[in-house]
């Protein structure tokens, strides 16, 4: 029987979710007709809006509907950065963010924009004054993600945007906005836009027991972004495109079932996840935690062995029935230690790393069938180096 531990890759569709979509197909119309049937379907989408605003507490019109995670922070960042570039061409984020943010700095900067790359500490947190002293009076926008989708560590983002907040009251200006990449942080931890004190907030499905090709942005109000998807006037006009009803209500239902059980899930997988570190360190010698940690997802393990390859060593779990990861699945293709474990100034020549990240299903018995497997694993791997 296979072990899956690679939540923080995808999550199952929950249950609950599955129905409530089934319920949603047989509105098949689009949205935009002004028959009766596009009205109806109108009506779902929303509904779908409206619930997703009520959790986060904001308004409907700030949820625009997105394809996915990437989508939502592409259209933050560039969208943010090409619609306000008469204020100003600075960009600051971190070394450790998702690709989809990284990459969309890296086209900004093809399109002569300036990005500040601040690197996170050894523990894998961004220092806040760091952050600060590396900001402009040209600094349009700054992205941190509020949860690292490798490593799990908690940035500290509401002591952030107020540090941008106040900064704002002082010059008078609008600028510096401020997102975050919430995708492995929804479900887990707060991500009320105005508790953590942000502008722009980017979420999708996948990763909270929802569908797949769905996401959502927050746009605070008066914000004002450039499109980058172009035809229809679908989403106030960011984001052209028919939408999908099913794939919203799915989104929805998701993030009210997550939310609904974040307390109990939180608390159960956080002491998983506690034992199986303390168990993994004691057990196999010349292992290292990578990340924070106490300051952590719920959820998540990065753990380093010395003179293990990570892809090997995820083979070998792999052929055993045990699903866990190097990384980021949208690094799947490249091979070696990923950017975010070599910000952390690991010693990559030596150390390889797996991600192990635990879910709903996850129980103590599936802990210590993982690490019986990663200790015989890591022995073996280690004896083909000598």
């Amino acid at each position: 029987m296979s072990l899956y531990l690679d939540y923080a890759a995808t999550t199952p569709l929950d249950g609950g979710v599955k129905k409530e979509m089934a319920r949603a197909e047989a509105v098949f119309a689009n949205p935009a007709s002004f028959h009766e049937a596009g009205r109806k379907a109108r009506d779902l989408l929303d509904g779908a809006r409206q619930s997703i605003a009520q959790i986060l507490s904001v308004k409907t019109e700030e949820i625009i509907f997105t394809g996915s995670g990437t989508e939502s922070i592409n259209l933050a960042i560039l969208g943010v950065a090409r619609a306000n570039r008469n204020f100003g061409n600075h960009i600051v984020t971190t070394n450790i963010e998702h690709f989809a943010v990284l990459k969309s700095c890296q086209q900004l900067e093809r399109e002569g924009f300036e990005i500040t790359y601040v690197p996170a500490e050894k523990n894998g947190i961004v220092d806040s004054a760091r952050l600060e002293r590396s900001l402009k009076k040209e600094t349009i926008l700054v992205s941190v993600m509020q949860a690292n989708n490798e490593i799990g560590t908690l940035q500290p983002i509401r002591r952030l945007g107020q540090m941008l907040q106040d900064m704002r009251r002082e010059t008078g200006q609008r600028y510096p906005y401020f997102h975050t990449d919430a995708c492995q942080a929804t479900g887990a931890l707060n991500v009320n836009p105005h508790s953590l004190n942000v502008d722009l907030l980017s979420f999708n499905g996948s990763k909270i027991y929802g569908p797949k090709g769905v996401g959502a942005l927050f746009v605070r109000r008066g914000l004002h972004l450039q499109p980058i998807i172009f035809g229809g006037s679908q989403e106030r006009g960011l984001r052209a495109g028919t939408e999908s009803v099913v794939l919203a209500i799915g989104l929805a239902t998701a993030l009210k079932i997550t939310y609904a059980r974040q307390e109990q899930d939180g608390s159960t997988l956080s002491k998983l996840r506690d034992e199986a570190i303390k168990e993994i360190l004691e057990t196999i010698h010349f292992s290292e935690l990578n990340g924070h940690p106490q300051k952590r997802l719920p959820n998540n393990l990065n753990i380093s062995f010395k003179h293990v390859e990570g892809e090997m060593l995820t083979t070998y779990l792999s052929d055993r029935g045990i699903y866990v990861s190097t990384g980021s699945a949208c690094t799947t293709t490249a091979t070696g230690p990923s950017h975010v474990i070599r910000a952390l100034g690991v010693n990559t020549r030596e150390w390889g790393n797996i991600r192990i990240t635990l879910g709903r299903e996850t129980t103590k018995w599936d802990l210590k069938k993982l690490v019986k497997n990663l200790e015989t694993g890591v022995n073996y791997l280690r004896r083909l180096k000598k």
